[in-house]
């Protein structure tokens, strides 16, 4: 048993934990699911099909794009919001990777 992890993880897990986090709400993940392939929507195109206030939607929004899941760009008024792809596929790879060595 290695006992280098049982009070603090590895900085490189601090970032992929908040991406599992962000992903652990069912609100998170509806939102999430609303994007389809190389699509930008804002705040207001979203909270227009949620059954969540446009408030609780940004919120959402902000811990998403605060852990890595999603990227945005302010564009005059509006912050449109997609995707991460990269930041999701080096998460999910670095979990793969440490399956394959464990296995």
């Amino acid at each position: 048993m290695k006992n280098d992890y049982t009070k603090a993880i590895p900085p490189a897990w601090q970032a992929m934990s908040k991406i599992f986090v962000a992903l652990g709400d069912e609100h998170r993940q509806r939102i999430l699911l609303l994007f389809e392939p190389g699509e930008r929507l804002n705040v207001g195109q979203i909270a227009e099909v949620s059954t969540l206030a446009r408030s609780t939607v940004s919120h959402h929004l902000k811990i998403l794009h605060e852990s890595g899941v999603l990227a945005s760009e302010k564009l005059g008024k509006e912050v449109w919001f997609w995707i991460n792809r990269e930041s999701l596929e080096s998460t999910f790879t670095n979990v793969l990777d440490y399956l394959r060595e464990h296995s």
